[in-house]
């Protein structure tokens, strides 16, 4: 009992750890991280539109708030620092004829709001500038020219990190599991696709990677080398109508470097296959890429998908994606190497072979009959 438990543990254990090194996860993420860079991080902050658009929610949120209220109170204490200087404030006693820079400042926290009034452009009329003090002015210049690209940049990064055409990839969803079975008479590896809106993705194409560890005639190991894999729809793979579900298939032909694989082995391969769909997003025209991967472990030998399309009697299309990854155990060959000999066996049989040893031999008949 002790030693099945510990084979169990040791086996789970394996598999943990063979499906965290997966390159690319299910929700399309990229499992890598960078070493060692020797350029400075600096270079990231002159292409700052691109860094801003990269960070996360929480990070961006952080430096919308710190933005605003830094420069409010920056701004405030510029205007205290005026006020201050021309002596507006009442700790100097200024007196009834006194003309101050800024009308009712009487204090850091009143100069603070005179700031926010000025950049967010609110304008109660209570606190205003007077033409007593050309600082004062220049600053006021300074101030709203500076809150308008503030206000442009900030309002244009949270925008543009909405509308992102990422969301969208959201829509589009990969089966479960990858499955290989006969498909017109060929072995074939299937994956099933759907989008999950109406709206179409324009100019779809599908292709794929398998990656996986290979060693060169030179002794060199590649890691994650990358092979290309075709995938077909019977609509053809470019500019898809991406309307239903739809089933990619890769032919296992002599090509395929799923060819020498069988369903006894396949679990015993390292290889991981990436599966990416292009496209431009209907509603914006931007450019849409859609990313998955299936491990050894998620590739199904003998099963087909199920249906999920049907006709109602209303006469429209119901999709069931209750059915979406759901698979049928079918009849397969174990390995394509099995299934292209007996093609090879079978059209030996249909075909005559000519003997070049065969001589046909005439025999003269005569017909002289002895009694």
């Amino acid at each position: 009992m002790f030693n099945y438990l510990r084979k169990r543990f040791t086996s789970h254990i394996r598999e943990r750890s063979r499906r965290r090194a997966r390159l690319v996860s299910k929700d399309g993420r990229c499992n890598i991280e960078f070493g060692n860079v020797e350029q400075s991080r600096f270079v990231f902050l002159i292409d700052i539109w691109t860094t801003i658009l990269d960070l996360r929610w929480r990070y961006k949120m952080t430096i919308f708030i710190s933005a605003f209220l830094g420069s409010w109170f920056l701004f405030g204490l510029l205007w205290y620092v005026v006020a201050y200087i021309h002596k507006d404030l009442p700790e100097f006693n200024p007196s009834i004829n006194h003309t101050p820079c800024v009308e009712n400042i009487n204090g850091l926290t009143s100069a603070f709001l005179f700031s926010l009034e000025t950049q967010v452009t609110i304008g109660y009329g209570f606190r205003c500038v007077t033409e007593q003090c050309a600082t004062a002015i220049f600053l006021l210049i300074f101030q709203s020219i500076l809150g308008v690209i503030i206000n442009s940049f900030m309002c244009g990064a949270i925008l543009a990190k909405i509308s992102r055409s990422k969301n969208r990839a959201k829509t589009i969803t990969f089966s479960k599991n990858a499955v290989i079975s006969k498909r017109g008479g060929k072995l074939c590896l299937l994956i099933r696709v759907a989008n999950l809106r109406k709206s179409l993705l324009i100019g779809s194409h599908i292709y794929g990677k398998l990656l996986k560890t290979t060693i060169t005639p030179e002794g060199e190991t590649i890691i994650l080398d990358q092979v290309n894999i075709d995938f077909i729809v019977d609509a053809g793979n470019e500019n898809l109508f991406f309307i239903s579900p739809l089933t990619i298939y890769h032919i296992i032909d002599k090509n395929s470097p799923f060819f020498h694989m069988a369903a006894e082995t396949i679990l015993q391969q390292d290889f991981e296959l990436v599966v990416l769909l292009d496209g431009t997003v209907e509603a914006t025209s931007a450019t849409c890429q859609v990313r998955t991967s299936y491990i050894p472990e998620e590739v199904l030998w003998g099963y087909r998908f199920a249906p999920i399309v049907s006709k109602t009697k209303e006469g429209k299309y119901r999709v069931d994606f209750q059915n979406f990854s759901k698979t049928v155990a079918v009849e397969t060959p174990h390995c394509a190497f099995c299934l292209c000999n007996e093609k090879e066996a079978k059209a030996k049989e249909k075909k005559g072979y000519d003997n070049p040893g065969f001589v046909l031999s005439e025999v003269s008949e005569t017909s002289d009959t002895k009694m």
